[in-house]
């Protein structure tokens, strides 16, 4: 079966000031997959990831060129409104950034600003994404407590019900297991997995071993440049290109 095209990157460049941080960029994301951006450390990816829903917008002498589309939209063009763009998009951080709020305003605060809602709906839709993040059956008795008081690895998922909840298509993840223990890690890696089913995932990760339990996609950038970039299997089986090959094999890192 043909896999879509969920988000088309032509030609992006990135600039800090006068240091070109992203070089001619140009790759097809598909949907109902993960796809994971891979390379060593200060090559671009979180530049890369969050030129997909213009994070960078915000940050003094960057300047984009480029296209990026998203069903079909450059997000780029100045008439695309880009709260529109943002809403398409859940972030997960390297750090999870729970609201000062309690567990269950958490995950209600997107659906009530963006939905008038009454209040059994909104309990059933706190429930469902709690559920989808794998939260519920350890928070469905403690709902009124501060958010701050779960385990970092309970606010990482805590944070993934809270970006599910406002309806994206897109999960973007910026190294979202870096500051979490290996169960914690575990978990949102699974959560991750079965999302998919529903949603277009990206991930950047510096782990290689992560990239391979959970990749159907790989984006193997090096010094700004897209190297390589094709189905996870035969990427790292028959990577084609000699840096991607050495990186894999831990000659450049």
């Amino acid at each position: 079966m043909e896999t879509r095209t969920h988000i088309s990157v032509q030609d992006l460049s990135v600039y800090f000031d006068e240091l070109r941080v992203l070089t001619d960029i140009s790759i097809d994301i598909p949907d109902h997959k993960i796809t994971v951006i891979i390379g060593p450390s200060g090559c671009g990816k979180t530049t890369l990831l969050k030129s997909l829903n213009r994070l960078l917008d915000p940050l003094d002498g960057v300047r984009v060129g480029g296209r990026v589309l998203v069903d079909g939209i450059d997000i780029y063009d100045p008439r695309t409104e880009v709260t529109e763009v943002r809403k398409k998009m859940g972030l997960l951080s390297q750090r999870p950034q729970v609201l000062p709020m309690s567990i269950y305003d958490n995950v209600a605060y997107g659906p009530r600003i963006h939905n008038h809602i009454d209040k059994k709906r909104l309990g059933e839709i706190v429930e469902h994404y709690l559920h989808m993040a794998g939260l519920w059956e350890e928070v469905k008795d403690r709902l009124g407590e501060p958010a701050s008081r779960l385990s970092v690895g309970q606010q990482q998922r805590l944070c993934l019900a809270r970006g599910l909840a406002v309806g994206p298509e897109i999960i973007l993840g910026d190294e979202p297991t870096s500051a979490l223990d290996p169960q914690s890690s575990q978990n949102v890696e699974r959560r991750l997995i079965e999302l998919k089913e529903e949603y277009t995932v990206i991930v950047v990760t510096h782990i290689l071993r992560q990239a391979k339990r959970i990749a159907d996609y790989i984006a193997f950038l090096y010094l700004g440049e897209l190297v390589e970039h094709g189905p996870a299997a035969e990427v790292f089986a028959n990577p084609k290109n000699p840096r991607t090959r050495a990186y894999l094999t831990g000659e450049i890192s």
